[in-house]
């Protein structure tokens, strides 16, 4: 600059500043990642740090220069995915044993949780039988068959539980079992984003009194449960994955079943168009996609007992009924 000052240069045309143009300063990817995270754009975060692998500035370092004081800004369910997903690595190295048996809340702040029906041709038996002696067996026939698919609000935030937490029956119900899901992450937009694992408890003697009860049936406090974590694939999840689940008393396996997802009769993206049809979602939302896995009558859920969902690519999402 000074020589070209000595010459009466008064233009020149250089690389300067292109690195604070382009964020190319590795000094500023710590600040704004933890931006990201601040204000709840957890989707872009992930994004972010996936191409970070193709970046000169390390994922150590970012860690490094938030340091402990920033990390604990965030809940306990958060510090466990960096431990999950290994970013911690400069950190004390813990068992794969150890992470399965901590608690861990649910991968959800603001959002609702929906839920879909009748979408498997076991769950349209299953229903038809519950409901036969009400007179009320034909509404799921229809609904199977029909364009328009059932759709019902399922839960907030703090009725839900995460990974290892308890869910609830109620008191005044008799007949009660846990329907396992693939539970899709939907942004505002609409657009399907990732995957988690979704038990949408139901008390089926009481649905099976009056279909009208159904809101009585599904929401209550601890009724739902997701985990233990959000799949953020590049395509969507294949169909040829399985839902399966186990359900343990005294360590003993009282049910337990599997299903292929392709086996639902609608498409995702079908229930995602009839949701957002006119409902806005200025946080994302999740949506349980329906069953195709239902206990046998004779079966109801008890305290104490065990239930173990795992869908291929997520893992397992494990409770005990309160």
């Amino acid at each position: 600059m000074q020589a070209a000052a000595q010459q009466n240069i008064k233009i020149l045309l250089d690389g300067q500043g292109g690195d604070e143009l382009f964020a190319g300063y590795q000094v500023f990817y710590p600040t704004f990642l933890k931006e990201l995270l601040l204000k709840g754009k957890f989707i872009k975060f992930i994004k972010e740090w996936r191409h970070l692998d193709n970046s000169p500035t390390h994922k150590k370092y970012i860690l490094k220069e938030w340091s402990q004081d920033v990390l604990s800004m965030f809940p306990p369910s958060f510090k466990i995915y960096f431990l999950c997903v290994g970013l911690l690595s400069n950190k004390k190295t813990v068992s794969l044993e150890w992470l399965n048996e901590q608690t861990i809340l649910a991968p959800i702040d603001q959002q609702e949780i929906w839920a879909a029906g009748v979408t498997y041709l076991r769950s349209r038996h299953a229903r038809v039988e519950e409901s036969k002696d009400a007179g009320g067996g034909t509404f799921y026939d229809k609904v199977y068959d029909a364009p328009r698919p059932e759709i019902f609000f399922k839960a907030t935030a703090q009725r839900t539980v995460g990974q290892n937490g308890l869910v609830r029956i109620r008191k005044d119900s008799t007949w009660d079992v846990p329907e396992p899901e693939l539970t899709l992450f939907i942004t505002s937009a609409g657009n399907i984003v990732g995957y988690t694992i979704g038990n949408d408890m139901s008390s089926r003697s009481i649905e099976g009194e009056n279909p009208l009860y159904l809101p009585q049936a599904k929401m209550y406090e601890g009724c739902a449960a997701l985990g233990p974590c959000i799949y953020v694939p590049d395509q969507p999840i294949s169909p040829d994955a399985s839902i399966e689940i186990s359900i343990e008393r005294n360590n003993v396996v009282m049910f337990s079943d599997r299903i292929a997802i392709s086996q639902m009769k609608r498409t995702h993206t079908d229930l995602v168009s009839y949701l957002y049809k006119e409902c806005s979602f200025p946080n994302g939302c999740f949506l349980m996609t329906g069953t195709g896995i239902v206990p046998p009558n004779s079966f109801t859920l008890q305290s104490g007992d065990s239930i173990n969902i795992t869908i291929e690519h997520i893992g397992t999402l494990k409770n005990t009924v309160a």
